[in-house]
């Protein structure tokens, strides 16, 4: 890790030097058994058919991602975990984030979607065994104001320390989603602190040589905050791992002894994840879906393309939106349904 006045970076270099020679293994294999599925595209493509040759190909990817993280406790794919009956609704919901002619209102929509059932997968699941009552008034008045009981999960034991910890600009609106889902299942309405990292990859580089660089310039936390903490970081795509792990590291250096870590992807890749699990001994990876490589210039394939610009749209060259600019543009709507989490955000910065 480089520390160069206020920019710390790392390099792809850097990541592969916690991969186990089993694991360098895995992502060979998994790589040999994509070109199945490259050549089932290019056939698409050209209309020459294909298509059986993809499930197949496809298939036999899923079920050696399957033994993998079989192996791996700390990795957690939410259709290798939940019952078979939940993986129809999240393999149509990747598949609406996947599509090219999703737009951006759709796209925040399916996101929002992604990361309740991740959020439900993660804590309420694990919280089933206590429940508590919650009182509900309701609008009905006649023939007296009426309330309703309702019994929910109490996940107040696994989020009351909690600081979600946003890597600036695609994990913004993830964030803010698991966070307001505590706040809701909370017994007293709790809004976590939020803690924002600038950090961007070199995207002039390839992803053997890829960069990772943390502008603390245009970060805004404090350590103290983050010590002893259950940190939660919630960005749609897991490529590399190397944000993560530029992060985590620089904290540790840092005095910063985290509790545990949750790293909340829509999809990740098989080598992002073994990356982080590896580097990061108290983090644990949780996914919606997993694919299985990386192109020449570390995006996943099969991918959704960039999150981040489907989600916040693009910035003009030269001219990058600073946070409250990026809230701006989510609109009333978005804005409204956050309030709590826009307002923490902004004593964030602001502070």
């Amino acid at each position: 890790m480089d520390i160069q006045g206020r920019k710390v970076t790392i390099h792809a270099q850097d990541l592969d030097g916690f991969l186990k020679d089993i694991d360098k293994e895995r992502i060979d294999h998994v790589n040999k058994l994509y070109e199945a599925s490259i050549e089932a595209c290019k056939m698409i493509e050209a209309g020459k058919g294909g298509k059986e040759e993809l499930v197949e190909a496809q298939g036999q990817i899923g079920k050696y991602l399957e033994s993998v993280v079989e192996q791996e406790p700390r990795i957690h794919v939410y259709c290798f975990e939940s019952p078979k009956e939940q993986h129809a609704a999240a393999s149509r919901l990747v598949a609406k984030l996947r599509d090219p002619n999703t737009g951006h209102e759709e796209f925040l929509y399916y996101i929002q979607r992604a990361y309740e059932l991740l959020f439900t997968h993660i804590y309420t699941d694990n919280a089933m065994k206590t429940k508590r009552s919650i009182i509900a008034k309701t609008p009905v008045t006649n023939p007296c104001r009426n309330y309703a009981v309702h019994r929910i999960p109490d996940v107040d034991n696994l989020t009351k320390d909690s600081v979600m910890c946003v890597m600036l600009r695609g994990a913004l609106l993830p964030s803010m989603i698991i966070s307001k889902e505590i706040q809701d299942y909370s017994s007293n309405g709790l809004i976590t602190p939020f803690a924002l990292f600038r950090i961007k990859r070199d995207e002039t580089k390839k992803e053997t040589n890829m960069a990772y660089v943390l502008d603390l310039d245009k970060s805004f936390f404090d350590f103290k905050e983050l010590d002893g903490k259950d940190l939660v970081f919630a960005d749609p795509m897991n490529a590399t791992g190397g944000s993560l792990i530029t992060i985590v590291n620089y904290l540790k250096e840092n005095g910063v002894k985290p509790r545990s870590i949750k790293f909340i992807n829509v999809i990740s890749a098989l080598k992002g994840s073994l990356r982080i699990v590896r580097a990061i001994p108290e983090c644990e990876v949780f996914t919606l879906w997993m694919d299985p490589v990386l192109n020449d210039a570390a995006y996943i394939l099969p991918g959704l393309g960039d999150a981040g610009d489907r989600l916040n749209g693009v910035d003009l060259p030269g001219n990058p939106r600073n946070m409250i600019q990026l809230i701006a543009d989510y609109g009333a709507t978005i804005t409204n349904l956050y309030r709590a989490q826009v307002k923490k955000i902004e004593e964030t910065v602001l502070s």
